[in-house]
């Protein structure tokens, strides 16, 4: 990003390189106040409102740069005078602010306007070089909101000519900002459009960060390219971001629109950020592409299994219809599973905790299901339910993981250190409890959705041998006395359950009712099925030979009127099943 600021779709970006603004003159002063200002009074002449009917009763001839021009050198005086003085030397701004409460009205608009932007910084932090960034970044965006909200503050005391007495530290400057690095790795043939965009080495945010995306669901598989994506994508660096992700124990170069940034934020609570010592000077196991553009139009979401280079690359191409955090996470879980099944790692859908007992037992659980299956729901109830109980609940993956074959036993990884999770699935106040550290996606629409951190990098890639290995079942409404766990004898029977997939679609994607899913894993073994046949055959034999107990949890997510009591039952079974091994 070389500009100074810019706006698009509603996000507002500035360059702390290219210009800082460490005062309130400056940033009156500044191309990016009057930008802001500009945009405003447009939005507000589109939508007719009564502030701009009253501004252009006063203003008969004036075209939007007249108001702009009027708006922004009346709040430059309002820094300096009082309204009435201003009245007397200016006659020509009398008629503005003439009527006080109304202009004060006309402020707070501008105000919100500019707090319901997503509002980002960005650094660049050159090599050789002493600057801002490798200096004060964080101090420099709490300056900026102090700024934002000294001048809020002091045009309003002088237009009403009074103190106020109740102060509210609302985040005023920006939602997030982030240190680009320029990074040099060997950029194999077929990539080179790729040179020259920035890594993101450092990301601050205000939490909670709250964002309001065009989507709230995914929908559609991601489908096999034989050709490289990336070869014939075109796109301009300068609104490009790379995200380094460690995912499991690949390395992942997310890539992303600066209209996606909220999703590109957003993989700070997901994905561990890789440091510069970790991928300098390497090819990585994962590249994707979010929100680029192909030549070929009709090239949708893709992947291709580079062979040549090692790489397995993803392509989602730019729409309104893929802004949804879904279709960056799993896109990139995609692409990590599909290398884990060419490794023979079979990837696992669904959660696992280490559980550690105040009476000295352990267990390691994980569950298997689908969205919206229950699996982390039944997880966070235990948590909930058992503390008299439970000393530890280490979370090894939260939605998507692997079983690896080890030694004479089968060994659970993790991919995330954090968790995408419907709130309304959450326990009652859980989300709130999380709110100093949760991203926070359409928080008042349907499928409502936060990410939140769960768990260190350490933790995920330790390694933990199965003790349980459950399906989620959301759907088998449970009679008076049926027990809320089954355990299979058969291993056929077993595999048939897991590999079917059966669940009640809970809406997090376009399906509803009930339906099936290869493995309850879209996400790669669906698009490799012959492949991933053959390791379940291998899995399936290993856990029941080790003598791994493999069951159903019946977890009644999907049944009207139990979407709470039901995780919270299947908790308890869970629980009394750990208790007695």
């Amino acid at each position: 990003m070389k500009k100074e600021f810019s706006l698009s779709s509603g996000k507002a970006m500035i360059n702390f390189s290219a210009k800082y603004c460490d005062t309130i003159e400056k940033i009156l002063e500044s191309d990016s106040f009057r930008r802001v200002s500009e945009t405003y009074l447009e939005s507000i002449a589109r939508r007719n409102t009564k502030n701009y009917k009253q501004l252009v009763s006063l203003y008969k001839e004036a075209t939007i740069r007249d108001l702009t021009d009027k708006f922004v050198e009346v709040m430059k005086l309002l820094t300096i005078f009082k309204s009435e003085e201003i009245m007397k030397l200016r006659g020509d701004y009398k008629p503005l602010l003439q009527d006080g409460d109304w202009f004060v009205s006309l402020i707070e608009d501008f105000y919100a306007y500019w707090r319901r932007m997503e509002r980002y910084s960005v650094i660049q932090n050159r090599r050789n070089t002493e600057g801002l960034a490798q200096t004060s970044f964080i101090e420099a965006n709490n300056k900026f909101a102090n700024l934002i909200l000294e001048l809020y503050r002091k045009v309003e005391k002088n237009v009403l000519g009074i103190e106020p007495n109740v102060y509210r530290q609302v985040p005023a400057g920006v939602n997030a900002g982030v240190i680009l690095q320029e990074t040099l790795w060997p950029i194999p043939k077929g990539y080179e459009i790729l040179s020259d965009i920035p890594f993101i080495s450092a990301i601050v945010m205000d939490s909670p960060f709250i964002s309001y995306p065009k989507k709230n669901t995914r929908s559609g598989y991601f489908k096999e390219s034989f050709v490289n994506p990336i070869e014939d994508c075109y796109l301009n660096k300068d609104h490009f971001f790379c995200y380094p992700a460690k995912i499991g124990k690949l390395v992942a170069f997310l890539y992303f629109h600066r209209d996606l940034m909220a999703h590109g934020i957003s993989l700070s609570n997901l994905f561990e950020m890789a440091r510069e010592e970790e991928y300098m000077g390497r090819k990585p196991d994962i590249v994707y592409v979010f929100g680029g553009r192909n030549t070929d139009e009709s090239m949708g979401n893709v992947f291709y299994d580079d062979h040549k280079n090692g790489i397995m690359t993803g392509f989602v191409p730019y729409s309104d219809e893929i802004d949804y955090f879904g279709y960056m996470k799993k896109m990139s879980l995609t692409l990590h599973n599909l290398l884990m099944i060419k490794r023979s790692n079979l990837p696992i859908h669904g959660a696992m905790v280490n559980i550690n007992m105040k009476n000295g037992k352990s267990a390691n659980v994980v569950i298997l299901g689908d969205s919206g299956a229950g699996k982390s729901e039944s997880l966070e109830a235990l948590r909930s339910l058992s503390e008299d109980h439970i000393s530890d609940m280490t979370i090894v993956f939260d939605d998507m993981g692997i079983f690896a074959h080890e030694d004479g036993t089968i060994m659970g990884y993790g991919t995330e250190i954090g968790a995408f999770v419907r709130l309304d699935d959450l326990d009652q106040g859980y989300a709130f409890k999380e709110i100093d550290r949760s991203i926070f996606m359409n928080p008042d629409k349907t499928n409502a959705r936060l990410v939140m951190p769960v768990a260190t990098y350490k933790e995920i890639i330790k390694g933990y041998n199965v003790d349980l290995f459950l399906y989620a079942n959301n759907y088998k409404v449970l009679e008076e006395g049926e027990p809320g766990i089954v355990f299979f004898k058969d291993q056929e029977e077993a595999k048939e359950v897991f590999r079917s997939g059966k669940r009640m679609a809970k809406g997090t994607t376009q399906e509803n009712g009930l339906v099936e899913s290869y493995f309850a894993n879209p996400f790669g073994p669906y698009q490799k099925q012959e492949e991933t046949d053959k390791l379940l055959d291998f899995y399936f034999d290993k856990l029941f030979a080790y003598n791994i107990k493999v069951g159903e949890i019946y977890t009644q997510l999907g049944v009207p009127g139990k979407e709470k009591s039901g995780p919270r039952d299947a908790a308890m079974e869970l629980f009394k099943e750990i208790t007695s091994l």
